[in-house]
């Protein structure tokens, strides 16, 4: 069974909610076995997942005068 099949099951909980707002940010569940940083590089990342782990880069990626 699925992460989120448990989590459905056990708590009542979607991996999105029913009516989920348009432009509006969501990350589904993290499974439990996923590769995790330790807690002082995830604090200064700001996650713990490195597949999370994307760098902001501001009006540079658009070509703004930053």
């Amino acid at each position: 069974m699925k992460l989120k099949e448990i989590i459905n099951q056990q708590y009542g909980l979607t991996e999105f909610p029913e009516k989920t707002p348009f432009a509006m940010a969501y990350v589904p569940f993290q499974a439990l076995a996923t590769e995790t940083y330790s807690a002082d590089h995830g604090f200064a990342m700001g996650t713990m997942y490195p597949n999370l782990d994307k760098p902001f880069y501001g009006s540079k990626c658009g070509g703004g005068d930053d």
